[in-house]
């Protein structure tokens, strides 16, 4: 393995590292009064159901893409096509439950003052940052590692370039989706 390719995976770690550990961080902050934790609660038991629902459509319709993709181009783009679009959608689904619990978080932390509840914002929303692009360097380069090293193929070889723009496209689709959802 390349020190190129090495750095790159080992920055996709710390990125998601970074995401786990600020979300540990943001949970450990207070949730306020019982009032607010009560709303928190409703708003957090709506978003799951939205996520549950939202997440079963697109998974559905994802089934389908890739059963298409996996007969037109073939099965290592279709693997290409469903890390992306995991992996999309983990992000997506880890930063809609980080946003929900922080928000009750930031509103009690600007309680406090305007400097701690948008400190506590910006950093919640990090986490979703950094979990998208940690998740999106460790989904390309390992999958390419794996494709060049273990099983072989050529860095330039059709097989290697189908499947990566198959999982940038899988993780671009899913993301489109959660977003018309």
């Amino acid at each position: 393995m390349s020190l190129e390719l090495t750095l790159v995976i080992v920055a996709g770690l710390l990125a998601v590292l970074y995401g786990i550990v600020q979300s540990a961080s943001l949970m450990r902050a207070s949730p306020g009064n019982a009032r607010m934790q009560e709303i928190a609660a409703a708003i957090q038991e709506g978003a799951q159901a939205y996520l549950r629902r939202q997440y079963t459509t697109i998974a559905i319709v994802g089934v389908v893409i890739l059963i298409v993709v996996a007969v037109l181009i073939g099965p290592l783009a279709a693997i290409g096509f469903a890390i992306g679009a995991i992996l999309s959608g983990a992000a997506g689904f880890a930063g809609m439950l980080i946003s929900v619990r922080a928000n009750v978080r930031t509103a009690e932390a600007a309680s406090q003052g305007l400097a701690k509840g948008l400190s506590l914002a910006f950093r919640s929303g990090a986490v979703t940052g950094m979990l998208v692009a940690g998740f999106a360097l460790l989904g390309v380069s390992v999958y390419f590692f794996v494709l060049t090293g273990p099983m072989g193929f050529e860095l330039t070889s059709r097989e290697v370039v189908d499947s990566l723009v198959a999982l940038g496209f899988g993780a671009s689709l899913i993301s489109i989706f959660a977003r018309l959802g």
